[in-house]
């Protein structure tokens, strides 16, 4: 396993579509790409959409299939993980993709205002003990605030009761307009959404697959943090 690690590992450092940016320069806030993902990167001006905690990067690819009109990121810290979607992305010749590697904590030095537009929260550590680093705590919110156009959605999707109830509680106390919720997105609810809606929820990761087994149900809701 370590050494499939390693291996992984040095091949996503052959990648063009990876950025692993430097310590040194999260700390500076000087990362080359901030505020210059359209132009330096992406080479167009189509909307950025940010997969957070991407995992195995099944959403930002399958995302970016769906919506060749857009640009989307996977954002882990996790390489071994991460290299997957990375690699189905060359693969397959998907231009509108690309992976970011660092910790979602520095994320405000990584983007400029009004870069991001639309943020994805894909089956987060729902953080049992620490409710500061919940992904939709107030700490996170003010780090979103900072990089996203206004009016940009906010997607959570997870299997966790503690981390859903926590958001929709921040939701209301924060009186951020949420536009869509489910307790049970497999449920009725899905049956009562429109076809494409319907298919962009039907992406499933390596993890919902595996909550799915267990027979939990999957949580839904699209907030905005601000107009």
């Amino acid at each position: 396993m370590a050494k499939n690690k390693i291996a992984q590992w040095a091949e996503m450092d052959t990648f063009p579509h990876v950025v692993q940016p430097k310590m040194e320069d999260i700390m500076k806030d000087s990362v080359p790409l901030k505020g210059r993902w359209h132009a330096n990167f992406f080479k167009n001006d189509k909307p950025i959409i940010v997969e957070l905690g991407c995992g195995k990067g099944e959403y930002a690819v399958g995302l970016a299939k769906k919506y060749p009109d857009k640009n989307f990121l996977g954002v882990d810290i996790k390489g071994h993980r991460m290299w997957r979607g990375a690699k189905t992305a060359l693969e397959e010749g998907i231009n509108n993709v690309g992976f970011l590697r660092t910790r979602i904590d520095f994320i405000e030095h990584l983007f400029g205002p009004n870069e991001v537009s639309e943020i994805w929260l894909t089956f987060s550590d729902p953080q049992r003990k620490k409710e500061r680093k919940r992904l939709t705590s107030p700490l996170f919110i003010s780090r979103y605030r900072k990089i996203m156009k206004p009016g940009g959605l906010v997607h959570l999707k997870t299997d966790s009761d503690l981390l859903f109830e926590y958001t929709l509680e921040q939701i209301n106390d924060e009186q951020y307009n949420c536009s869509f919720s489910t307790w049970d997105l497999y449920g009725e609810a899905i049956k009562n959404l429109d076809a494409d809606t319907a298919e962009i929820l039907n992406i499933r990761t390596y993890y919902e697959e595996m909550w799915l087994e267990l027979g939990k149900h999957i949580k839904y809701c699209k907030f905005q943090i601000h107009e």
